[in-house]
């Protein structure tokens, strides 16, 4: 099952993605979290000093293995400088499970906290005036693009704030998107923005509140979420501990908030997957993406790539090596 969490920036994705992924791997779930923020601290809020979160391998300084690995011998792909962040997968293409031993792992996942961790890369000095923050996350979306989990495993992603979140298919890759919010106009405000995205691709979009305080601060998120509001976390000592670099067992967390950690796991776990329509959306950013700079940039047609009879899916694991 793969997980997103977003939300308008310092509503606390960052710590609802931690908290949620703490609770996973202390039921001794199988979870991988990815930190796919501009500001990269999942690693900090999973337990790590700054100086070991700063010692992490990129997901972005490996993109050329990345590539690689996953081009595999897909006779559509000619090589590793042909493919951009929306390749999808086709016959030929090697295909990952999240816990597996491949060279990506190896070179780019690590354990924090108790918690396997990939982190996409920092916007670095270098980057200013030439770079994007896509170029990063890209890496992430080839990922995802060629992931096959399955029920009880879990890919939790940390994604970046605001409707940046929006601006590419990596979007369409979950089962469930997170979306956290304050009890304040302005977090409301990005929850209606990000409803309309959600409705037009059909993703399935539950809204966390953060930060409540009172009984006020709840009706406000009632009325104006509605149904789509599948709990909420109140002020806690645990995470404001958690922020002084004092980290404690998910088990101290306040009882409340641990109910609000099941129900959100228990919103994940009732999710059912449509695979065809995961590689329909993958193949649609592919084509977008391909027209609007990719072909133009790798100076072939990149929308040849796209391969018309492959559908992503467990069953497909049985046949590669």
């Amino acid at each position: 099952m793969k997980v997103a969490f977003v939300g308008k920036g310092g509503s606390g994705k960052t710590t609802l993605a931690s908290l949620f992924t703490g609770y996973l791997a202390a039921a001794e779930h199988p979870v991988l979290a990815i930190d796919a923020d501009i500001n990269q601290h999942l690693a900090v809020a999973l337990g790590a000093s700054e100086e070991q979160a700063a010692a992490l391998p990129t997901l972005g300084e490996h993109l050329t293995l990345i590539k690689d690995h996953l081009r595999g011998d897909n006779p559509r792909i000619a090589g590793a400088e042909a493919m951009i962040k929306t390749t999808p997968p086709g016959g030929g293409s090697r295909l990952l499970t999240p816990f597996e031993d491949n060279p990506i792992a190896r070179a780019c996942v690590r354990e924090v906290g108790g918690v396997r961790l990939a982190v996409t890369g920092r916007f670095a000095e270098d980057d200013l005036g030439v770079a994007c923050y896509h170029s990063k996350v890209g890496a992430a979306e080839l990922l995802l693009n060629h992931l096959v989990d399955d029920a009880g495993e879990y890919v939790v992603m940390d994604m970046t704030a605001g409707a940046d979140a929006f601006a590419s298919g990596l979007f369409t890759r979950f089962d469930v998107t997170f979306l956290v919010c304050e009890p304040t106009v302005r977090s409301v405000g990005v929850y209606r923005q990000y409803t309309g995205y959600a409705r037009d691709f059909g993703i399935r979009l539950a809204v966390v509140g953060n930060k409540v305080t009172d009984a006020e601060d709840l009706a406000f998120l009632r009325e104006e979420v509605g149904e789509d509001l599948h709990g909420w976390i109140e002020t806690s000592a645990h995470v404001r501990a958690a922020e002084r670099g004092r980290a404690r067992p998910i088990t101290d967390l306040e009882p409340h908030n641990l109910e609000t950690l099941r129900t959100m796991q228990s919103t994940v776990d009732a999710s059912v997957r449509d695979w065809d329509r995961y590689q329909r959306q993958a193949v649609e950013f592919h084509l977008r993406n391909a027209a609007a700079w990719g072909s133009a940039r790798a100076g072939t047609d990149l929308a040849a790539q796209v391969d018309p009879d492959f559908v992503l899916g467990p069953p497909l694991l049985a046949g590669q090596d």
